[in-house]
């Protein structure tokens, strides 16, 4: 699943050396943590929060796969 934070989040920034993805588990669920440049954040974010809010649905889905809680958060 961090893989596939850093691939659409890699895929949408200008500086994709600079994606970084940390993971967090916890007890059920798993908190991904995504920092990326400076001027690349509204990219990530998009307006209203649209792209932030797709690539959150995308991670619960792949989490729910695996029978976790995905938490998608930009940092």
């Amino acid at each position: 699943m961090k893989e596939l934070v850093e691939y659409m989040a890699k895929l949408l920034v200008d500086n994709p050396d600079e994606v970084e993805v940390a993971e967090v588990n916890a007890t059920r669920s798993v908190i991904f943590e995504l920092r990326v440049a400076r001027e690349d954040m509204g990219r990530v974010i998009g307006k209203r929060g649209r792209v932030a809010n797709a690539m959150r649905s995308l991670l619960r889905v792949a989490a729910a796969k695996e029978g976790k809680r995905a938490i998608l958060e930009i940092v």
